[in-house]
């Protein structure tokens, strides 16, 4: 037996987590189909060089006001 050999330990979070997967069996393919709404989308790599193309740089001193020409 190893000397860091630990019985073996599931927080309170995880039981909740693995009583709940087992509950409710569905619940990954739904976290997935959310996910895939907002996050896994295909780049338009094109758009994307041309919106950074098209930045314009920022002042240093972004609240900082134009003398006046008088």
């Amino acid at each position: 037996m190893s000397i860091f050999a630990r019985p073996h330990y599931d927080s309170e979070a995880t039981q909740f987590l693995d009583k709940l997967k087992a509950d409710r069996p569905e619940l990954e393919a739904q976290q997935r189909e959310g996910r895939a709404l907002l996050w896994d989308k295909d780049i338009d790599r094109e758009a994307q060089a041309q919106a950074q193309a098209a930045q314009v740089a920022q002042k240093p001193y972004v609240y900082q006001t134009e003398p006046s020409q008088h």
